[in-house]
């Protein structure tokens, strides 16, 4: 039995190793608070605790956040279409890539980077913070600083909808980020965003 037990957490040990990309539930895109209660309480909250977010919710947090509910066409406007803004995800297992088409998070830097995402404590207890990248082949700087601002008001709008706590934060490791995500010149790092459970 013991013999078994053994095999079966090595098993489990190698597929956590080797398992590195995270392909997300289909997104639930109904059902939530009506628009207007969610704006009554949408606020920026800076205390949360270390409960982790189920992978439907997550699931659904990037889908609202960046997603696509058209063919071509994202949950958040973008000036010319240009979709220049790249969404990364930052876990405590590592730092992702949202793939918006496959509905899957790629890894980019495995590990726990959550203080680099962010100078303030609670960075690091809270379970998810969003990295937004502007590529600026595509765009300006100018308009991916107002698209950035978009989707961070999804993030903001799906947690009061969801009972989660968020705030965008200017107050990063800029260089570290750039540096873990191999950024190009041509890309920047725009914003973070924290979510999590209330503490």
């Amino acid at each position: 039995m013991n013999k078994l037990i053994l095999t079966f957490v090595s098993v489990c040990f190698c597929l956590s190793c080797t398992a590195q990309d995270i392909q997300l539930p289909t997104p639930k895109k109904t059902g939530g608070k009506p628009l207007m209660d969610a704006l009554n309480a949408r606020q920026s909250n800076r205390e949360y605790s270390d409960k982790e977010l189920s992978l439907q919710t997550l699931s659904d947090l990037v889908w609202a956040a960046y997603g696509f509910n058209r063919e071509d066409k994202r949950t958040a406007p973008s000036s010319q279409d240009k979709q220049e803004i790249d969404l990364y995800v930052s876990l405590k297992t590592g730092i992702y890539f949202y793939d918006g088409k496959a509905q899957k998070l790629i890894l980019k830097a495995k590990g726990n980077h959550q203080a680099t995402t962010g100078r303030q404590a609670f960075v690091e207890i809270a379970p998810v913070n969003f990295v937004f990248v502007a590529n600026l082949d595509k765009n300006s700087r100018d308009a991916a600083l107002i698209d950035c601002g978009f989707i961070s008001q999804n993030i903001y709008l799906f947690c009061a909808s969801e009972n989660l706590n968020s705030v965008v934060r200017g107050s990063y490791d800029k260089e570290g980020l750039q540096s873990l995500l191999k950024l190009t010149e041509k890309q920047e790092v725009l914003l973070t965003q924290t979510v999590g459970y209330p503490k």
